[in-house]
């Protein structure tokens, strides 16, 4: 089983801090995400997941990051704005976050070190699926597009244990 992220404190989009644990019992969905990308699209697939499968429990976290490709420049409010407007966002997004680098933020940390393949986030929208214990289960890359099977069958696996 990979490592547990409950500890781990982010900032929300007005800058509250918001600790992982405060989702104990649901499923977790982590897309570093871009306004800019060539995956940007994905966006609809996410909030369709969200829309389909919050009841159940499952939570998509969209974490803005403009360590690829600079295509994601806007500030926290430009961000919403164009998911809200674009493409209906109602999940979380939350401040714009390092996903690689000697900076890269203590969640992205555990993240990629927690289940193969292992190592950096090679591009945005890479999903990361998480347990309701906080365990990392999964790591889809940037071209496993939010309506794949293996997805969302690994999701309802997640949300009925």
């Amino acid at each position: 089983m990979g490592s547990n992220i409950s500890d781990i404190t982010v900032k929300t989009i007005d800058g509250q801090d918001k600790k992982i644990s405060e989702y104990a019992g649901k499923v977790l969905l982590i897309v570093n995400v871009a306004s800019y990308c060539g995956y940007t699209g994905q966006y609809s697939g996410l909030e369709q997941l969200n829309k389909k499968y919050h009841d159940a429990g499952l939570r998509v976290l969209g974490f803005p990051c403009n360590d690829f490709g600079a295509q994601e420049p806007g500030t926290n409010e430009e961000i919403v704005q164009f998911c809200q407007r674009n493409y209906g966002v109602s999940f979380e997004i939350f401040d714009k976050v390092k996903a690689k680098g000697g900076d890269k933020h203590p969640l992205y940390d555990k993240l990629i070190n927690s289940v193969e393949p292992k190592g950096d986030v090679s591009w945005n929208f890479e999903k990361f699926l998480v347990n309701k214990q906080g365990e990392v289960v999964a790591r889809f890359k940037s071209g496993t597009t939010p309506e794949a099977s293996e997805l969302s069958q690994l999701i309802e696996t997640e949300l009925a244990k």
